[in-house]
């Protein structure tokens, strides 16, 4: 089933407690071939899946920032890191860099990153399903699937897969 944008929260949470139950078992007794199989999974997904169709995730929430993030979107903008900070950036609650509003500042109308070449760490791995040790971050998989239709279709076809 191919998630339509406007559904997949909804899906995600339908299947919340089911793929929880999931990730828990994974994270108990990974199988040895869970990289290789998750490496799989997401190019075959994303040599269907065209992000620029999509953009939800730049739509809807923010990255983290680190400071090799900053100092480098910093000097693509000629500027100094702080002012970069003060422009773009707060502190979240865990103390980290994160975006000031979404969507995205450097989102366009076309669903073209500006930024795109420079871009920080944690969009460039988005939506992290091709991660070593997925089971590792299982509640942030948790959480994209219902933000991301392409890691969604991921952990259903690896369900699939795995439960076989």
């Amino acid at each position: 089933m191919e998630p339509n944008i406007k559904q997949l929260p909804q899906l995600a949470k339908d299947k919340h407690k089911e793929t929880k139950g999931f990730f828990a078992k994974l994270k108990k007794k990974p199988p040895k071939h869970l990289d290789y199989l998750m490496q799989e999974l997401h190019e075959k997904e994303f040599e269907r899946t065209d992000c620029l169709d999509c953009a939800n995730c730049c739509k809807t929430t923010g990255p983290l920032f680190t400071d090799k993030d900053v100092a480098r979107i910093a000097k693509h903008f000629k500027m100094k890191p702080q002012q970069f900070i003060d422009s773009y950036l707060r502190v979240d609650e865990d103390n980290d860099f994160v975006l000031q509003s979404v969507p995205c500042t450097f989102l366009g109308a076309d669903n073209y990153c500006s930024i795109y070449e420079v871009r920080p760490k944690a969009c460039s791995e988005f939506p992290h399903t091709d991660r070593k040790k997925f089971q590792q971050i299982s509640n942030l998989t948790l959480k994209n699937v219902a933000i991301c239709p392409a890691a969604y279709n991921i952990v259903e076809a690896m369900k699939q897969r795995i439960n076989q």
